[in-house]
């Protein structure tokens, strides 16, 4: 159903803490143009738990607007199942596309109860899911064993392999085949995600350099392996900054310089200072001056 380069995309705050409706449509834009093939609103790196969920429906309505009729998907990432249910039933209303489904981030449910919230929740929208599978950030462990309890509903239609080790994303395919769209959600394992098997790329860093990111996608499905690499390891470096408890902060800073946008976020969040703000400034001013000319593909 899904495949290509979703990005995971930011949320955009006035200096009055509002939703930044124009400079949303902006970069969103920005994404679509270089050839993206959906976008993922209010996840982690969206802030989605600093947001109201008439927040969410307002940037599920600009990134609609933005995307050009490919599928925007709305992350359910609610502590209570009773809540994600809700935000659900409003998604489907509103006309999202599809769910992105995050087991509750609060409560570390047990395999049980990880299958009975992604049911409950996918039940209470009635649109396609993607099952965002991330036990490093949420700690809840959506294995094999429990997709394969989601295997036989048929609104399961997608995975979003971030558990950090390469290895899962064979064995959901080992298990699977083809039975969900694999998406690959770890940045600096995109290249090696899309080497064994994955068809898409819930990507983060895109949000500041859509092209490369596009690039890497596109000349990986065309078997161009080598041009693909050379790419990845030029952007290597600004991947690595998608793995780390300031993600929102980082990208948000890479996307100052990339895309003359702000790195404005909600608190508890503040933007990055000091020593830190100093390194990843670096990384991201060293990446763009040496930024690579990208082939046609």
């Amino acid at each position: 159903m899904w495949a290509g380069v979703f990005p995971a995309v930011t949320t955009k705050f006035t200096a009055d803490d509002r939703l930044d409706r124009a400079e949303m449509e902006r970069c969103f834009g920005l994404m679509i143009e270089a050839g993206c093939d959906g976008l993922i609103v209010c996840g982690s790196l969206g802030e989605g738990p600093m947001l109201s969920a008439d927040e969410k429906l307002e940037v599920l309505e600009i990134a609609q607007g933005a995307a050009g009729g490919r599928p925007v998907l709305m992350t359910v990432n609610e502590a209570a199942t009773r809540d994600g249910m809700a935000l659900a039933k409003k998604a489907a209303a509103a006309g999202a596309d599809g769910l992105m489904v995050v087991p509750s981030p609060i409560y570390h449910t047990n395999p049980d109860e990880t299958v009975a919230t992604l049911k409950a929740v996918a039940g209470a929208g009635g649109l396609p899911v993607m099952i965002y599978s991330n036990r490093i950030a949420y700690r809840v462990d959506v294995t094999v064993e429990v997709m394969q309890a989601l295997a036989d509903d048929p609104l399961f239609v997608a995975v979003k392999e971030s558990s950090d080790d390469i290895r899962r994303s064979i064995d959901v395919l080992n298990a699977f085949g083809d039975r969900f769209d694999l998406f690959t959600g770890v940045d600096n394992l995109a290249f090696e995600a899309l080497s064994v098997g994955a068809i898409g790329w819930v990507a983060g860093l895109v949000t500041a350099f859509p092209r490369e990111t596009v690039a890497i996608y596109q000349l990986m499905k065309q078997g161009r392996r080598d041009e693909a690499l050379a790419i990845y390891r030029w952007f290597r470096p600004l991947l690595d900054l998608d793995v780390s408890t300031y993600l929102v902060q980082n990208i948000k800073l890479a996307e100052v310089f990339a895309i003359s946008s702000n790195d404005r976020v909600r608190m508890p969040r503040m933007p990055l200072s000091g020593e830190r703000r100093r390194a990843v400034e670096k990384i991201v001013k060293d990446a763009i001056a040496s930024r690579p000319v990208l082939p046609a593909f």
